[in-house]
């Protein structure tokens, strides 16, 4: 999965949604709260202090005592280091200027180099990369643990690039322009301090910069609502301001938009997570993009598009939710509302995603959770739809190879059991060239991939993927692992998960991949099904599917682990509270748990649209019913739990964790918790340190599942000689 959103840079507003939880300045503390508490773990928000980190400490030594000196605990720990530092791995690329530019890792370099090869280099078995680069030496001769933030390159000359660069992981990084032609940091160039900044290319002397520039500068929800337009040479602290939010605003920032022929300039204020006003900058004002406020507008070459989440009746038409709109910008600034409607949902079909090519539009829709391409092409002012052949099943994710230069395409094609493979493709052609091919990590033979559906509570028939040997007994024995998230319209698709493979499937054990409600695989509907007061449906959703797991026999609450990290995290610390009879096991990564404070923790503020305010008695009311932390009680039996989270994650507040392990351990419970000390909301802040987390957690659900019947549920398992 990570392959496909690499390749995807189509539409802006996918980078506008990213930009919320990835580009601002780190608080590292709770907001201060006027309310009362009766809280007694309070003291876990503050993230380094002294008795926090040692409480930390206490439990990762806990947690390391059991899992480390379980036999196999070594090897799995190595053979997932060996994946992820595999020389095999497919470089996935952008394509900059003349050359295609890669961020590696691997045994040699743990932190990572930038490189860069020629298209025709590329296409060899073993390319000759060209470091740009080098993070390993660039940490040695700094003293800093930079970690690999991202990079924006200036196009499409890509003469230029601002690095961004994390101490540890965090999303706040510090950002330096560099030269691509020298291979250096620019001296005297644009720097920016460490902080979650927004920045976007004017030009090659010019930046719009979003970040904390002092008192009273951020909203209510941490992020700036200030943005600068910043000139080469002078300080940044005389930047003028071209937009001012207010602090009840999510966040507000800039970005330019290039395409053949077009550069256009934007402000995005974000009301919500999920409303925003867009303004285009027409000559020398600002001119508002009048659309619903939950829409997503964008832009290609002469029209603008827009991308609806609610139906919306204007100049006497109705546009369903779901469908992708354009008309030329022109009449449209005019007040002239006559779209051509591209794209319309079915009942089990949604948009995914749209990316540009030189001529056209690739369209990539998820049908029954399983991918679509169609081209659509404006000739001679009408659009005409093409369909793209591509395999029957599986995921598929399309970028664009050039969108300034042609109509070629990445396309990369995997599944559960198939290694992702990387085509180049060109529109109107049925040819494709196979550029790269992951090897096989795990032996995939006698396993098979089916889709099932469960029936909700309310009747909604809910699809689930299930990874298993072919002829599994449906005896109820066999250790399974329900995976879900549920949350912010992010789709859960198939994909070749190969620590899952290694760690998991390789043992006989059951893999399932859980399409809930709260999710987008079948477009907005499918997600706001599950906002605020509905959340229940989402949780609903995952009971259901254990609850068939079950019944059909597949396997038993006994060997029925749940994983989920982030809102999935949230997702099954709910299951964990809700229905501690229907699991064994519960793998609980960075998550959210304390419903009644998660909005003043770091960002939790901007998800409000998505969970609701707690501030307000009648929201409060629905989350504290599945508030994990405020669920969680004495002299109740529950399946054990593994708890983990960084504390370097600046996005989601690692007092969740802390508290809920805290609670639950004075209540008496049975649980480990782990804590890395780096590694931002991702966990790790490189391989070796996701290959350490991945085995703790495949080992710990390894031994709760296959615990013998005699042990009760929620106590640690016995040693094995």
């Amino acid at each position: 999965m990570v392959a496909l959103s690499i390749l995807n840079r189509s539409l802006f507003w996918g980078l506008l949604v990213t930009s919320l939880t990835l580009f601002f300045p780190v608080i590292l503390t709770a907001q201060e709260s006027s309310e009362p508490s009766d809280d007694p773990y309070l003291w876990l928000e503050e993230v380094d202090s002294s008795r926090a980190l040692t409480w930390v400490r206490e439990q990762n030594a806990v947690t390391q005592k059991e899992l480390e000196g379980k036999p196999g605990f070594a090897d799995l720990r190595d053979r997932l280091l060996a994946i992820y530092d595999s020389s095999d791995r497919i470089p996935f690329v952008s394509k900059y200027g003349p050359y295609l530019y890669n961020f590696w890792r691997d045994a040699a370099r743990p932190k990572g180099v930038w490189r860069r090869a020629t298209p025709d280099e590329y296409r060899k078995e073993q390319p000759a990369w060209e470091v740009v680069l080098d993070l390993d030496a660039l940490a040695r001769d700094e003293g800093e643990n930079w970690v690999w933030k991202g990079v924006d390159v200036l196009e499409p000359l890509a003469e230029r690039a601002l690095v961004s660069l994390s101490r540890g992981g965090a999303d706040a990084a510090v950002i330096r322009e560099f030269d691509l032609g020298t291979k250096a940091f620019v001296p005297n160039g644009f720097t920016l301090p460490e902080a979650k900044s927004d920045v976007s290319w004017l030009d090659q002397d010019t930046l719009y910069v979003g970040t904390a520039w002092g008192p009273d500068t951020l909203t209510k929800s941490g992020y700036p609502r200030i943005v600068k337009r910043w000139r080469r040479g002078t300080p940044l602290a005389e930047a003028a301001v071209v937009w001012e939010g207010k602090d009840t605003d999510v966040s507000v920032r800039s970005f330019v938009t290039r395409e053949p022929g077009y550069t256009r300039e934007f402000i995005w204020r974000a009301l919500t997570f999920f409303t925003s006003e867009v303004h285009l900058r027409v000559g020398d004002s600002w001119v508002k993009l009048e659309v619903p406020e939950d829409a997503r507008p964008g832009t290609y070459r002469d029209h603008v598009t827009v991308r609806l989440r609610s139906e919306w009746t204007v100049g006497g038409r109705t546009y369903p939710a779901g469908a992708y709109l354009a008309m030329p910008l022109n009449r449209f600034l005019a007040g002239e509302r006559a779209f051509d409607q591209l794209y319309t949902p079915g009942p089990r079909t949604a948009l995914q995603s749209v990316v540009q090519t030189r001529h056209a539009l690739i369209i990539n829709e998820l049908d029954q959770v399983q991918n679509r391409l169609s081209e659509l092409r404006l000739v001679e002012g009408a659009w005409q739809n093409r369909p793209i052949p591509t395999p029957e099943f599986g995921a598929i994710g399309v970028g664009a190879w050039d969108r300034f230069e042609s109509d070629d395409f990445f396309l990369t094609f995997t599944d559960f059991l198939t290694p992702t493979s990387l085509y180049l493709g060109s529109l109107g052609k049925a040819d494709r060239v196979l550029l790269k091919q992951q090897p096989a990590y795990f032996d995939a033979s006698g396993l098979e991939i089916a889709q099932h559906e469960a029936v909700s509570a309310d009747g909604t028939r809910v699809p689930y993927f299930q990874v298993s040997k072919r002829g599994l007994p449906l005896n109820g024995t066999t250790p399974t692992l329900l995976y879900g998230y549920g949350g912010f319209q992010v789709s859960q698709q198939p994909g070749y998960r190969a620590a899952v493979g290694a760690a998991w499937l390789e043992k006989g054990y059951v893999y399932v991949l859980a399409n809930i409600r709260g999710g987008g695989e079948f477009g907005p509907g499918w997600h706001q099904a599950a906002l605020k007061d509905k959340r229940q449906r989402a949780y609903d959703d995952f009971i259901a599917i254990g609850e068939d797991l079950v019944a059909r026999g597949v396997t038993s609450p006994r060997h029925l682990g749940i994983h989920g990290g982030s809102n999935g995290g949230l997702l099954v610390g709910v299951m964990l509270t809700q229905r501690p009879d229907l699991f064994g096991a519960v793998l609980c990564e960075v998550p959210l748990l304390d419903m009644r404070r998660y909005h003043r923790l770091l960002a939790g503020a901007s998800w409000m649209a998505e969970y609701g305010n707690p501030d307000v008695p009648e929201e409060w009311a629905y989350l504290r019913s599945y508030s994990p932390y405020h669920n969680v009680v004495a002299g109740k039996t529950y399946p054990r739990v593994l708890l983990t989270t960084s504390t370097r994650d600046d996005r989601v507040h690692p007092a969740h964790a802390r508290k809920m392990a805290a609670r639950m351990l004075a209540q008496g419970h049975s649980l480990l918790y782990y804590e890395n000390i780096e590694g931002g909301h991702g966990g790790a802040a490189d391989n070796r340190q996701s290959a350490y987390k991945g085995a703790l957690g495949y080992l710990f659900l390894e031994q709760e599942l296959t615990k013998p019947a005699s042990t009760p549920v929620g106590t640690a398992a016995p040693a094995k000689n």
